[in-house]
């Protein structure tokens, strides 16, 4: 079993940013793929970012692009989310995941493990 907590949400400004955390607990977490969805109100949950435990490749939604960034510290056993330039579009749930087979997949249905999520809003 793996046990995520995310933080680091809020309400921002479009422009400003914020850091989301996931603290996880349970197994080995250095040899999983972990990533970040979100979902809006009324819309299917999207992948955000994902990192590979085996390379460290990262992927990115093409509208995250240059703007976020996704990281991870196996000795805190803690994945980040960094979020700059916010738009008010991206304000979602935010959820950090985990893939034990290590597909390094966007596909929200390959992840085992979720957190509760965590609330960002951007203003406009």
């Amino acid at each position: 079993q793996v046990q995520l907590v995310e933080s680091g949400g809020g309400l921002v400004q479009a422009g400003g940013s914020l850091r989301l955390s996931c603290a996880a607990s349970g197994r080995t977490f250095s040899n999983y793929d972990m990533a970040w969805f979100r979902q809006a109100p009324g819309k299917e949950r999207e992948i955000v970012a994902v990192i590979n435990w085996s390379s460290g490749g990262i992927r990115y939604k093409d509208s995250v692009k240059g703007r976020f960034t996704i990281s991870r510290d196996n000795t805190k056993h803690t994945l980040y989310l960094q979020m700059n330039s916010l738009k008010p579009e991206d304000t979602a749930v935010y959820y950090c995941a985990v893939d034990p087979m290590g597909t390094y997949s966007y596909r929200p249905d390959v992840y085992r493990y979720w957190g509760q999520g965590t609330q960002v809003t951007v203003s406009s």
